[in-house]
């Protein structure tokens, strides 16, 4: 069989239950829902890190974020690493990158051919070719000085990101309908901002979600209060303040519409596919690098090992391979993802991969762990932080905190810890060790703790550490 085109949709900070898709009653996400009817939708996908860089590091490399050393928005993955994308060329593939991919280092293309238009978070974290916003766990995790400004500035305009996103559509659709993509299998990774922040979206898609219709964040009396250290250190360090009701209500409007705007873009490059006669040969993937809180557990943002922050949605499309209609239930993570991409290329995984392949589930031949981890290393928390996702239960780690034990499947919303319950020692005993196996926490924090040092000396030296931080 010939070696099918591949299509990867990558957007930035959806949580997957802001979708019609997913469930949502207000959302319109019509080709997300055409997605999920010509293939397979995962409703237990979570990523490896919920932050950009880390994010999309893990997915280039199928790799867990301690292995590769991509701790937080400013850590460089090495050019002599292996991706997936090395690893398609290899085999014949026409490999390019449309939008953000956040290579925070002199390399850029990290396997690609090339990037056809641009990538400004990448942009955001380098001056003039010197790295800057390092996470320095020495601070711990001070309170913001002021509320975080995502929540006010939200409302209907234009931004640099939209100007972006509608570039990296419009380079997206020239690739794709190239004659020269019939000469040889082609994988575009086609890379949105949307709906990350700024909350700042046209009027047409702010309008579709009238403020008195948007849904509050549900928080129950006292959960702020009582909620585990490791969030309540986030939440100050972040100024995720109590916001006034209208300022949410927008925020909330602001984010929905941007995923209605970003939805319509699937629904083009989809129909670009079908002109160009190339829909039946290409293998269309849609997800995220991470989610967003949206005001949940009055948080905003990501870094959170929260389901809206760690969830993220995922839809694989192959026509004649993949039935559509399925809704995939097990568990499962990006770099099992990564572990697909590179099967269906009929590639040489010469690199380790972390994850793998999910053909298997979604062809009815079975497979899979029903597992995911993430782990997070960056701001917001002072120590090494992970979590663990076994069937319908998920585990969270943060090193000297006490551990939190959630049954997604009887609370969804995460309110009820069940650490502290005696019917669930044994759950809690057993993927604590099973974390721990994989994963230690004293020695990942004094690699962190080393790579920030010698990255925040290299700051200093650049004297770029003068002005405002900044926070993708």
């Amino acid at each position: 069989m010939d070696r099918p085109n591949i299509l990867l949709i990558m957007t930035d900070e959806h949580a997957p239950m802001y979708s019609s898709t997913y469930g949502h009653p207000l959302l319109q996400t019509p080709y997300m829902d055409q997605l999920a009817q010509e293939g397979a939708t995962f409703d237990n996908a979570y990523c490896n890190s919920p932050l950009c860089l880390p994010s999309r590091m893990s997915f280039m490399t199928g790799r867990y974020i301690n292995q590769i050393g991509a701790y937080d928005n400013a850590s460089p993955l090495p050019s002599d690493t292996v991706t997936w994308a090395h690893m398609l060329r290899a085999v014949g593939y026409d490999v390019t990158l449309s939008g953000k991919q956040h290579f925070c280092g002199p390399d850029q293309l990290h396997g690609f051919n090339t990037q056809l238009a641009r990538d400004l978070h990448a942009e955001l974290w380098t001056k003039n070719g010197m790295l800057r916003g390092t996470a320095d766990w020495s601070k711990g995790t001070p309170a913001a000085a002021k509320p975080w400004g995502g929540v006010a500035e939200a409302g209907p305009g234009t931004t640099t990101e939209i100007e972006v996103d509608d570039l990296v559509e419009e380079r997206s659709i020239e690739y794709l309908r190239d004659p020269t993509r019939k000469e040889k299998p082609w994988a575009l990774n086609a890379s949105f901002i949307a709906p990350h922040f700024p909350l700042i979206v046209p009027k047409r898609y702010f309008d579709l979600y009238p403020l008195d219709q948007i849904d509050m964040p549900e928080i129950p009396e006292g959960h702020l209060e009582n909620q585990h250290p490791v969030h309540q250190r986030m939440r100050s360090m972040f100024g995720a303040v109590d916001f006034p009701e209208e300022q949410v209500r927008r925020a909330r409007a602001g984010y929905y519409g941007l995923i209605t705007y970003l939805d319509e873009k699937i629904g083009r490059l989809l129909q670009v596919l079908e002109e160009t006669g190339q829909r039946e040969n290409t293998v269309v993937v849609h997800f995220s690098d991470h989610g967003e809180m949206n005001g949940e557990h009055g948080m905003w943002r990501k870094s959170s090992l929260y389901e809206a922050s760690s969830r993220v949605p995922l839809q694989i499309c192959w026509p004649g391979q993949i039935e559509g209609g399925q809704r995939i239930g097990e568990v499962v993570s990006l770099v099992d993802l990564v572990a697909t991409v590179v099967d269906v290329a009929g590639a040489e995984s010469v690199a380790p991969l972390d994850g793998d392949s999910l053909l298997g589930l979604v062809q009815g031949r079975g497979g899979g762990k029903d597992e995911a981890f993430c782990e997070y290393l960056a701001h917001g928390v002072q120590r090494p932080t992970a979590m663990l996702r076994k069937g319908r239960y998920k585990f969270n780690y943060s090193l000297g905190d006490v551990p939190e034990l959630y049954d997604i499947e009887a609370d969804p919303n995460e309110f009820n810890d069940l650490a502290d319950s005696p019917e669930h020692a044994s759950i809690v005993a057993e993927l604590q060790e099973r974390l721990l196996l994989q994963w230690d926490p004293v020695v990942i924090e004094a690699e962190v703790l080393q790579s920030q040092r010698e990255r925040l000396l290299i700051e200093r030296a650049g004297s770029n550490t003068h002005g405002t931080p900044i926070h993708v």
